[in-house]
């Protein structure tokens, strides 16, 4: 029998740093009304209960992680290190918007060093490929053989979907700035569902964007007797 390790990728909710809002640095950022109203329904398209719950220590992937916690009480919940991409460290400061930090965003991806630490405390983009293949190994070994959710957040995601897709492990300044390049043409609006799955076998993970699996299957619609022929 084959085994199959499924993992959810969910977006956190809709934070106040999302809506334009000034927080207090990269992790204290809450959901807003429509972010919790986005967590309640994502607790809600679960068709069976996870093995397990994980979330990032950031508030607002757990704020978002908490109605699922609510709905399936019995099940495991742990925190892992699938924070947000922190590359602006101390410039992430207190009281400053997105728009506010724009510029000293565009300046770290201009100067495309992996190993650059912004601010003095913040992440290094090879730190972040590291922690991304650090996620992925956890996530292999993990025993169970169910469906593992993890809440966690948009440019880390994107890192684990790009990893998979390119092998990068150690990236350079080219990898740099395709990943760049990446994060510039691919979108992953709030509770997003990415699906992973994993075959027992020689290949890893497999990515399943846009996956539909965690809505309840249609009837198998019947075809015309007259059409039957065609493909």
């Amino acid at each position: 029998m084959i085994k199959v390790r499924r993992v959810w990728l969910i977006r956190h909710g809709q934070s106040e740093s999302n809506s334009g809002l000034p927080t207090n640095g990269p992790g204290a950022a809450p959901l807003t009304t429509r972010g919790r109203e986005q967590a309640a329904r994502i607790a809600e398209v679960f068709t069976a209960p996870p093995d397990l719950i994980v979330s990032s220590p950031f508030v607002r992937a757990r704020q978002t992680a908490q109605a699922t916690i609510e709905r399936f009480p019995e099940v495991p919940y742990e925190e892992w290190p699938v924070e947000e991409f922190t590359f602006l460290g101390r410039l992430h400061g207190p009281q400053t918007t997105a728009e506010q930090r724009r510029p000293f965003a565009e300046s770290y991806w201009k100067r495309l060093d992996p190993a650059y630490v912004n601010g003095g405390d913040g992440e290094s983009f090879h730190a972040l490929i590291t922690r991304v293949h650090a996620l992925l190994d956890r996530l292999a070994d993990r025993p169970e053989d169910g469906l593992i959710a993890v809440f966690t957040h948009g440019l880390f995601l994107k890192a684990v979907i790009w990893s998979l897709f390119t092998g990068v492990t150690h990236p350079d300044v080219t990898a740099m700035r395709a990943f760049r390049r990446f994060n510039g043409t691919c979108d992953i609006p709030n509770c997003t569902v990415t699906e992973l799955w994993r075959p027992s076998g020689p290949y890893g993970f497999r990515v399943v964007p846009g996956g539909t699996t965690h809505l309840p299957q249609p009837p198998t619609p019947r075809q015309p007797a007259s059409s039957a022929h065609l493909d």
